[in-house]
């Protein structure tokens, strides 16, 4: 790729995804909200900052009561999962925990969660009737895996890549609760380039709507500076080594044997197996926003 660098491409890479169906689905939600007591959104665990909509903060009326679902709690930084719970909690005056959504312990802290905080909301309003909740989250942020864990069934259509859910849904919880499920719904503009370049990190957009090589290098970038050595006990190259993005990312490719005829490392294919390496959760439990970040 000779001189590609990580500032060659930034000025030619756009991470913006915003298909119509989305405009559809904003429309649903509105539409929908008045037909339930209590709004879940799921972020993600990872980025709990960028994987937020703001769209879902301001649709949410006053009388609606709200719990904030960090899924993918697997796969994000203990420590720092439990600084975003006591920053959310303590800034919006919400519930908010973190969560394995395939964790059957896990899920049950979700049903306890649930449970309180709709007991206290029924009270406030003197409710006396099946309660109803509405589920919300950008893409791939795990809403499915969650209902079907709650549901105890498979209820939901699953699957690891955005945009699966496309209608709304009602399911029946035996907790005694009926929960609308919503299709993912991302911002119609990203407030900054971090906020598209995370939810490329997690899949959240789709591979085919941005230059994976600019974000596998900026992803190497940040996992080389704040997990050096977690990356370095799973790929055996000290990346330290390597002062351009380019270059490190070169060297993860020929680290798995990624190459082209003549020995020319293949960085497409590095690109998407780096981002894949993150993604499974094979590096180990990595977060790529911390809640200091947002104090300063």
């Amino acid at each position: 790729m000779g001189d590609k660098d990580i500032n060659n491409v930034a000025a030619n890479s756009s991470i913006h995804w915003f298909p119509g169906h989305m405009r559809a689905s904003q429309r649903l939600l509105k539409e929908n909200l008045s037909r339930v007591d209590l709004m879940i959104e799921l972020i993600d665990a990872r980025i709990p900052r960028s994987s937020r909509n703001p769209f879902f903060k301001d649709i949410t009326y006053s009388n609606k009561a709200r719990i904030v679902v960090m899924s993918k709690g697997d796969l994000a930084d203990c420590r720092a999962s439990e600084d975003w719970v006591r920053h959310i909690e303590n800034t919006e005056r919400v519930r908010a925990l973190a969560v394995d959504c395939k964790n059957a312990k896990s899920v049950k802290n979700v049903i306890y969660v649930l449970k309180e905080v709709l007991l206290n909301f029924s009270k406030k309003r003197g409710l006396g009737r099946l309660m109803r909740a509405m589920i919300v989250g950008i893409p791939n942020v795990g809403k499915s895996t969650l209902i079907n864990s709650l549901a105890k069934k498979s209820k939901a259509r699953v699957e690891n890549r955005p945009g699966v859910t496309r209608t709304a849904q009602w399911i029946h919880l035996d907790s005694g609760l009926d929960l609308l499920d919503t299709p993912g719904t991302l911002p119609s503009k990203f407030e900054s380039p971090e906020v598209g370049l995370n939810l490329a990190y997690t899949g959240a957009i789709k591979d085919t709507v941005y230059d994976v090589e600019y974000v596998a290098m900026n992803l190497i970038e940040y996992l080389s500076a704040n997990y050096p050595k977690q990356v370095q006990n799973r790929f055996g190259v000290d990346f330290s080594e390597f002062p351009r993005p380019i270059e490190k990312l070169e060297a993860f490719g020929k680290s798995r044997g990624m190459l082209l005829r003549g020995g020319e490392i293949d960085l497409n294919r590095a690109a998407l197996g780096l981002l894949e390496e993150y993604r499974s959760g094979r590096l180990g439990r990595i977060t790529l926003e911390m809640p200091r970040e947002l104090k300063k």
